[in-house]
């Protein structure tokens, strides 16, 4: 079974372009090596409203079976990665 990804970078700096994302690439690496492909990858600012848009794009797409979110996650206010990917699943 082929299975087509997305990874979404949830980084205020990286999205900024003051720090280079390393997180979205070693996913993409580790999903290439286990023989899958990465139609898109994206970085977004730790802003509910752009992952939830990003997250249900890609969803809605027809084309990508999995997306892998990185990022986002630390007990900082501003990391919201979770609660905006509960937002939109069901």
């Amino acid at each position: 079974m082929s299975l087509t990804f997305a990874i979404l970078t949830v980084s205020d700096r990286s999205a900024a372009g003051t720090r280079e994302d390393l997180s979205g690439p070693a996913l993409g690496n580790a999903v290439e090596r286990a023989g899958w492909g990465v139609s898109a990858t994206m970085i977004v600012p730790d802003e509910i409203q752009q992952i939830t848009d990003q997250l249900k794009t890609w969803a809605d797409s027809g084309g990508i079976q999995v997306i892998l979110t990185t990022g986002g996650t630390g007990f900082a206010p501003r990391d919201i990665t979770p609660e905006a990917t509960a937002a939109v699943i069901d």
